[in-house]
């Protein structure tokens, strides 16, 4: 069965196309598409009227896509900003009028609960900790194959929306960094100190920063899915970029291997806060999974049709 699923983030929209077969993935396809839903959300409370345009017709883009590679179903989802925004029912509207695609909005807990759905399908049975690191919110779970998730948090702190809050000067300079770090601190640490007390065998990293990470570490001309997937970032090398790319200007960053010219601009949050975390929990590396909430949606759906 050939099966659509789009993600409608704070920051980019992304689609997968892929073959269902008996529970197992084959032959996927994704698309990213930076269409920043999430723009001044924390600010104004509210989508802006251009912002709700460039999505639908991303949403309609993608949805064409789906259609012409001949997939039975269409799944899509909304997360941080959406959930925030007041005016969601107009989007939610319009998208369905353009694209004929109903979007379903998630809560925090239930994406994580996808996140950690599609790194499983590639995962051994051990207690891992999931991180998602998204444009307006970080996901942690914690959980194993058999006996599923035991531990999940949604926290407030986002590439888009801590750069939005924060990190307004170009370069970035000290004090507005350190303002960032102590807020992204103060509202994890209760989640993080919780996360300690788990016997965590391997922390895995899905979303949009840690894969640019990767692709920035490895110095990919040319984005690499291959290459990405189970790749391995080490906690000092995590230290090191941040350090490199709050020294950059964003023209500077737009230039990095690795990283999409859209993505310049946030990185550097999306950055602090994986090293925020790894720090305070004092891990050594982190693998990182091309398997997300992409995967888990179409597994939620396709097994509560079963």
């Amino acid at each position: 069965m050939k099966i659509a699923a789009i993600d409608i983030g704070t920051n980019s929209m992304r689609l997968l196309l892929a073959d269902y077969v008996e529970g197992k993935f084959f032959n996927r396809q994704k698309y990213i598409n930076t269409t920043r839903i999430g723009q001044n959300v924390d600010k104004e409370g509210i989508i802006s009227d251009e912002a709700i345009d460039r999505n639908v017709d991303a949403l309609h883009e993608f949805a064409n896509i789906a259609r012409e590679n001949g997939c039975e179903k269409i799944y899509a989802m909304g997360t941080s900003a959406l959930r925030d925004s007041k005016n969601k029912e107009d989007f939610l509207q319009k998208a369905f009028d353009k694209s004929g695609v109903l979007v379903e909005i998630i809560s925090g807990d239930n994406e994580a609960d996808l996140g950690f759905l599609g790194v499983v399908q590639e995962i051994d049975d051990e207690d891992i900790l999931v991180i998602d690191i998204g444009g307006g919110s970080t996901e942690f779970i914690v959980g194993n194959k058999s006996e599923g998730i035991k531990f999940n948090k949604s926290e407030n702190v986002g590439a888009l929306r801590m750069t939005e809050k924060f990190l307004t000067k170009d370069p970035i300079d000290d004090e507005e960094f350190e303002e960032a770090k102590r807020f992204i601190k103060s509202t994890i640490m209760d989640t993080v100190d919780k996360i300690s007390k788990f016997n965590i065998s391997k922390v895995v990293g899905i979303g949009g920063t840690i894969t640019s990470l990767s692709a920035v570490h490895q110095d990919l001309k040319v984005y690499d899915t291959n290459k990405i997937h189970k790749s391995v970032i080490l906690n000092t090398d995590i230290e090191e970029i941040l350090r490199n790319l709050k020294e950059l200007t964003v023209k500077q960053k737009r230039n990095l291997n690795g990283l999409q010219p859209k993505r310049a601009d946030i990185i550097t949050a999306g950055a602090l806060i994986l090293d925020i975390i790894i720090k305070n929990l004092k891990i050594e590396d982190v693998t990182v999974s091309e398997f997300d909430n992409l995967e888990g949606l179409i597994c939620q759906k396709l097994k509560r049709m079963s």
